[in-house]
C-alpha cells in the first residue's frame, strides 16, 4: 500500500485523509521526506529558498483568552501587563528598516481596553511616517476579539483596518482546527474552528492575503492533525488566499498545560505530510524559531521552500522556553550549505533580491529583541485617549 501511495503522490494525485493517515503512521521518515521534496522541487524548480526580514512585535501581553498552552499572556490588571506606545513601535520600525526590513508582524493579546480606534490610529500613524512599510497584523482570533468588544461584524472590522493601513493577516491562533482540541486547550472561546476559518474567508474576500499555521503536539490525535490540514486545503480551494503554511510544535515550558515537546523527527514528518496534503499551498515555512537552525535547515529536505523570518524580536515562543536566534547572515549560510539559493521576499512571496548584508554593512543580531525592558512598566500617553472597558484598566488610566 505504501508503494501505491508513493506512486500516487509522485504522480501529483491529491491524497485523501485515509491516505494521509497511512503515510503519517507507516511511511519511513526518509520516504516522507523524498515525497515532500519531490513536490517542493516540482513547485520550486529553481532551488530558490526565500526568507523575509521583518520584526515580530507583540503590542500587548494583556489577554482575556487564557489559553492553557500560552506562557506569554498576563491577565487584566497584572503588574506585568503592558501595552506598547506608538513611539516604542516607531523605534522598532526604525531598527527594522536599518537591517533591511520592510514589515512588522504585529500580534498581541486580547486586551479588552484597546478599542478598534486604537488599532486604526496606530496603523494610520505608521503609514504616515513609513508610507511603504507593510503591516502583517492581527491573527483571526484578534480580529474576532475586536469584532466582539466593538460590536461590529467581522467584515466591517476588516474593512476599517484595511482602510487604516492593514496589508495582510498572519495565521496565528489556529492551533488545531478541531473544536474538541480547542476546548481542551481553552482556546475555543477565543475562536472556534469555524470562526477562525470564517475570518480568513472574509479576509480573502476583501482581497487580503494571509498565512495559515498549525501548532501540534498537545492533545490532538493523528486524525485531528490531518483534519486541520484538510480544512485549510478546502478553504484554499475556495479562495486561494493563503500564501504559506507554517507548522510548529507546542512549547510546554512555563505554561499551565505543561507536558513535553514533540521530537524533531515528528516535526519533519509533520512538515513533509503537510507538503503532501496541502497540494494547493505553494509555500511551506521552516519553523527554525521552535526547532533551531539545524532542524530548520533540514526542513529544506522535507518540503519547506522558505526559511521564514529573520524576526529581530520574539516574545511568545521565548516565554515558553525557546530562544533560538538567526539573523540574515546565519539564515543565508544555512540555506546555501543545504545547496539552495537564498533570496529575500515580501509577504506575498515576491522575490526582492539577494541578501542585504552582501550589499551593505548591516548590524549583526546575535540575540532576539524583547517587547520591553523588564523594568519598564510605563503606560503610553495615547492610551488616555481611549475609554477602558475593564475595571483595572479604568483604575490604571485614572491613576496615570
Amino acid at each position: 500500500m505504501l508503494d501505491e501511495l508513493a506512486g500516487t503522490v509522485t504522480a501529483g494525485v491529491r491524497v485523501s485523509p485515509t491516505d494521509a493517515l497511512e503515510l503519517y503512521r507507516h511511511a519511513p521518515t526518509h520516504l516522507l521526506g523524498r515525497l515532500a521534496d519531490t513536490i517542493r522541487a516540482r513547485k520550486h524548480p529553481d532551488r530558490v529558498v526565500s526568507y523575509i526580514i521583518d520584526r515580530n512585535v507583540n503590542y500587548t501581553n494583556v489577554c482575556v483568552a487564557r489559553c492553557n498552552f500560552c506562557a506569554f499572556y498576563r491577565p487584566v490588571g497584572s503588574a506585568e501587563g503592558y501595552v506598547l506606545g506608538f513611539d516604542e513601535i516607531f523605534r522598532k520600525i526604525d531598527e527594522t528598516i536599518a537591517v533591511g526590513g520592510h514589515q512588522l508582524l504585529l500580534q498581541g493579546g486580547h486586551n479588552p481596553d484597546l478599542p478598534i480606534a486604537w488599532y486604526e490610529n496606530l496603523f494610520r500613524a505608521v503609514k504616515v511616517r513609513y508610507p511603504d512599510f507593510k503591516l502583517h497584523a492581527l491573527s483571526p482570533p484578534e480580529v474576532l476579539h475586536i469584532s466582539r468588544i466593538n460590536q461590529l461584524p467581522v467584515p466591517a472590522v476588516i474593512a476599517r483596518l484595511v482602510a487604516a493601513g492593514l496589508d495582510s493577516i498572519p495565521g496565528g491562533g489556529a492551533e488545531i482546527l478541531v473544536d474538541r482540541v480547542r476546548k481542551l486547550l481553552n482556546c475555543y472561546g477565543k475562536a472556534s474552528a469555524d470562526e477562525w476559518l470564517a475570518v480568513m474567508r472574509h479576509a480573502h474576500l476583501a482581497g487580503l492575503r494571509t498565512t495559515a499555521t498549525m501548532m501540534y503536539g498537545t492533545v490532538e490525535t493523528d486524525e485531528e492533525r490531518i483534519e486541520h490540514m484538510m480544512r485549510l486545503r478546502d478553504l484554499q480551494d475556495e479562495t486561494g488566499g493563503f500564501t504559506a503554511f507554517i507548522a510548529w510544535s507546542y512549547q510546554p515550558e512555563h505554561t499551565e498545560r505543561g507536558g513535553t515537546e514533540a521530537t524533531g523527527i515528528d516535526y519533519l514528518r509533520t512538515l513533509a505530510l503537510a507538503r503532501i496534503v496541502l497540494d494547493n499551498f505553494d509555500n511551506l515555512q521552516a519553523s527554525w524559531v521552535t526547532q533551531g537552525g539545524k532542524v530548520g535547515q533540514l526542513s529544506l529536505a522535507y518540503g519547506a521552500n522558505d526559511m521564514g523570518s529573520v524576526m529581530i524580536e520574539e516574545n511568545v515562543v521565548r516565554a515558553a522556553g525557546a530562544a533560538y536566534c538567526m539573523d540574515e547572515v546565519e539564515i543565508v549560510v544555512n540555506i546555501e550549505d543545504a545547496g539552495f539559493i537564498p533570496k529575500r521576499r515580501n509577504m506575498h512571496y515576491e522575490i526582492l533580491g539577494d541578501p542585504i548584508f552582501r550589499a551593505r554593512d548591516v548590524p549583526r543580531m546575535l540575540t532576539l529583541g524583547k517587547a520591553r525592558a523588564d523594568d519598564d512598566s510605563s503606560i503610553p500617553e495615547e492610551l488616555r485617549q481611549y475609554p477602558a472597558r475593564s475595571r483595572a484598566g479604568k483604575q490604571r488610566r485614572l491613576a496615570h
